[in-house]
């Protein structure tokens, strides 16, 4: 049903489904949460969403729209799990770490 939503000509109106996806245990339904319908989340929302992908080990591949809507403040939210993670003697995801990378590091423009 949630990879549906985005073919449905439905607007906003089932963004409550993927709030209770988001919530869940179940990585294949926050998986298929951010897929392209995720664009009606808020930004608050997906970012949670989207860090909560990192921390149950939901592949960031399927974040649809992760390089246009990934912001300053996910990059916070992501150092400061990269920084707990590192603490625990834990490594962070690598798309995690990717992600970060691409955020925090100054691009040079010819």
């Amino acid at each position: 049903v949630l990879r549906a939503l985005p073919l449905l000509p439905i607007g906003a109106e089932c963004v409550p489904l993927l709030h209770d996806a988001i919530r869940t245990n179940d990585t294949r339904l926050v998986a298929a949460a951010l897929g392209p319908y995720a664009r009606h989340l808020e930004q608050a929302t997906w970012r949670q969403a989207v860090l909560k992908c990192v921390f149950t080990g939901v592949p960031l591949a399927v974040v649809d729209g992760l390089p246009e809507r990934a912001d300053g403040e996910l990059a916070r939210m992501l150092a400061a799990f990269a920084a707990e993670r590192h603490a625990a003697g834990r490594d962070m995801p690598a798309d995690a770490t990717d992600v970060l990378r691409r955020l925090t590091i100054p691009t040079t423009e010819a």
